[in-house]
């Protein structure tokens, strides 16, 4: 089974922070990694922060970042608490699940009235991966990126979309980011009325409610 090395769970990701309100206090993150995301969380809204993380290593080393960390899949039947969190956050997460429809709908009952989903999610239609796949004709996994070799879903804008709205939640904000610095794209997308707006980004963040 294709596995990472230590570097990819020290993620801090400190783009996706400003998605998260600040007004939560109980908070879930779904791949927590080292948990140095959660630590930023807590520190900035004064949360209670929980993580689940299926990695052993990097499970241990949250513990000592987090409230409480659950080493385990994410999936029905976790010690985690109904209806308590405020907010859940995947942070490139549901991209490697076989069924991120299931885990979106367990996240559900986890969520107090009124609490908030945030997903950032790889964009396959990122302009670099097109452009390997129609020009250079091939499908070559990585060790991380949009086609990490452990990912097993792939996601557009109007997909990610689509999935939130068959599972019935209401969108609150959505916006790409990490975008690509290519002048030619630019030019491109400006040329065609920006069609393409969406190729740009690296990752599309959904907040999102049920």
């Amino acid at each position: 089974m294709p596995t990472h090395d230590p570097g990819y769970f020290s993620n801090i990701r400190p783009e996706i922070i400003e998605f998260v309100p600040q007004d939560v206090k109980k908070v879930l993150e779904v791949g927590c990694g080292y948990g140095f995301f959660g630590a930023m969380i807590k520190q900035r809204n004064g949360a209670e922060v929980w993580g689940v993380e299926s990695n052993i290593d990097a499970a241990a080393e949250a513990v000592g970042r987090l409230d409480k960390v659950v080493e385990d899949n994410f999936e029905e039947g976790l010690d985690l608490p109904a209806g308590y969190f405020d907010c859940l956050v995947f942070n490139d997460v549901l991209e490697h699940l076989v069924e991120p429809e299931e885990a979106l709908e367990y996240g559900k009952t986890l969520l107090s009235e009124g609490g908030v989903v945030v997903a950032s999610i790889p964009n396959v239609r990122y302009i670099k991966n097109v452009v390997h796949l129609v020009f250079g004709g091939d499908w070559k996994y990585t060790q991380d990126g949009i086609l990490d070799r452990t990912h097993l879903r792939f996601f557009t804008h109007k997909s990610i979309i689509r999935l939130i709205g068959e599972l019935g939640g209401e969108i609150l904000a959505v916006k790409g980011i990490n975008p690509t610095r290519s002048k030619f794209f630019k030019l491109f997308n400006i040329i065609l009325f920006k069609r393409f707006d969406d190729m740009k980004y690296m990752q599309i963040v959904t907040v999102f409610r049920f």
